[in-house]
């Protein structure tokens, strides 16, 4: 018996019908339309409305992804959700997806490492895989980033949104699937892009909520400068992981942060802007869910074939960061 070879099934995303564009932005805070997308190409984003929450959106991309893979929700064996927003401290968005897809058979636990989220699942999905533990894996990213982001904040408000993008793990045919990873964490950059209260290090209080730390905060030149740099790094030591060459990768799938940094990662690779998959400008920063939104963007559309190479890239709060090298097809 080899190895057994892990791959993507099935795949499906959703995102809230409300759209915000820069335009009503404008009305809010002190910016402009030409502002925002010269600096960071986003135009709009989705935002939930009154009622809805992340394990919502995680439950339709979930429905989606089992359809597309054929496979019913009684076959999974087990259900992570990277998320930063969970609906409650507890109990988590995947035991809330469970319980609504009716995943009668499926442990389930959230798992948080914000923008490299999604990849941070895909890896250990792929691990409980091949080690013989679990059949089926249901992978999903999912935020409701409008919820902690402070809409007077002009720095911050401009970059993020909802939504919510799902995949199902499981065997493959050899030579297919998930042929390389690279994980990696820098904790001393903690600081650098965080919520700093509601936890156990700061209680809510009035105080608390009146100095707005329930928020995201974020050094944003310190972020785009550790991005710029990691983006290339870790792609270039998952190829190397998958015994393969930057010439190799038929399409990028990066996190959709800023569009100068996806400009800048595609250079350092190698690699012309038609090659890589970008929807920044509909959706902003939906932080775990925009790998999974834009690589169903890329499946759906026609842009990644059977046998072709992904590379998929995040980085985000922790400081944290991840790629893939997956070779699409069953």
């Amino acid at each position: 018996m080899g190895e057994i070879s892990v791959g993507i099934l099935g795949i499906g995303s959703y995102v809230p019908e409300k759209i915000v564009t820069n335009l009503e932005l404008e009305q809010k805070i002190d910016t402009t339309d030409k502002w925002i997308v010269e600096r960071t190409g986003i135009r709009e984003r989705r935002v939930i409305n009154q009622g809805q929450a992340t394990s919502d959106l995680a439950t339709k991309a979930a429905e989606k992804a089992l359809k597309d893979a054929r496979v019913t929700a009684e076959e999974i064996d087990l259900i992570i959700v990277g998320t930063v927003t969970p609906d409650m401290i507890f109990p988590s968005v995947a035991c809330l997806v469970q319980q609504n897809i009716k995943a009668v058979n499926a442990a389930a636990f959230d798992l948080t490492a914000v923008c490299s989220g999604f990849i941070y699942g895909i890896a250990t999905a792929n691990a409980f895989i091949k080690a013989g533990t679990y059949k089926k894996i249901l992978v999903i990213g999912a935020e409701a980033l409008s919820t902690i982001t402070n809409w007077e904040d002009r720095n911050t408000a401009i970059l993020f949104g909802d939504g919510a993008g799902a995949v199902v793990l499981g065997e493959v045919s050899p030579g297919y699937g998930i042929i390389g990873l690279d994980l990696g964490a820098e904790g001393s950059g903690g600081h650098l892009l965080n919520v700093p209260g509601g936890g156990s290090r700061m209680p809510v209080t009035t105080e608390s909520i009146s100095q707005g730390l329930h928020f995201i905060h974020m050094d944003g030149n310190e972020v785009f400068k550790f991005a710029i740099k990691i983006m290339g790094e870790t792609v270039n030591k998952a190829l190397a992981n998958a015994k393969l060459s930057q010439e190799d990768i038929n399409c990028l799938v990066p996190h959709q942060a800023n569009l100068r940094i996806i400009q800048s990662a595609a250079k350092r690779l190698g690699l012309p802007l038609e090659k890589v998959v970008i929807n920044l400008d509909k959706y902003g920063n939906t932080s775990a869910a925009s790998i999974p939104l834009a690589l169903d963007e890329g499946v759906k559309s026609g842009r990644i074939k059977n046998g072709d190479v992904i590379a998929i890239v995040g980085f985000g709060g922790g400081l944290t960061w991840g790629a893939g090298i997956i070779r699409w097809g069953k």
